[in-house]
């Protein structure tokens, strides 16, 4: 391994812990909590809100530097998404997204964090995206990709 790249996985490794520290500290790997977001109508918790808000505050800045750059800031290429197309796929992955997240309480990151802590409920919640994940996957595979195959041979 060379220096370089022993310098990105460092860096991968110290963002990736402020991540997970930032999500406990703000409670998102707490479910009760979510859920008590997401509860509008019962005993709402607006506290993540203000999580969001500093979320979205931090990102519009971070993606307007961004946008001027072509390098990272250890050097690698810098490409950010362009499609402003919304599809069924998005809507679809979007909804199971939000149902899921109001269901367990729990996102992707924020499970995971759960997970290396011990949380049961994190480690079936993983489990299940994992299955979820490989079943896409082989759904893509076997069903989707050669009916797009033939479309565009015909």
């Amino acid at each position: 391994m060379n220096q370089n790249n022993t310098i990105h996985r460092i860096s991968e490794f110290l963002v990736g812990l402020l991540f997970g520290l930032g999500l406990i500290l703000s409670g998102m790997t707490d479910p009760g909590k979510v859920i008590g977001f997401l509860d509008l109508l019962g005993s709402w918790d607006p506290s993540l809100a203000l999580v969001m808000g500093g979320a979205i505050a931090v990102g519009f800045f971070a993606f307007s530097l961004a946008k001027k750059r072509t390098v990272n800031f250890l050097g690698g290429l810098l490409r950010l998404p362009n499609s402003q197309v919304i599809d069924r796929r998005l809507v679809i992955g979007s909804l199971m997204f939000g149902a899921g997240w109001g269901i367990a309480g729990f996102c992707p990151g924020p499970a995971l964090v759960s997970m290396a802590a011990g949380q049961p409920k994190a480690l079936l919640f993983v489990a299940a995206m994992l299955a979820g994940m490989v079943g896409y996957e082989l759904l893509d595979r076997f069903i989707h990709a050669p009916r797009k195959a033939q479309a565009t041979a015909a």
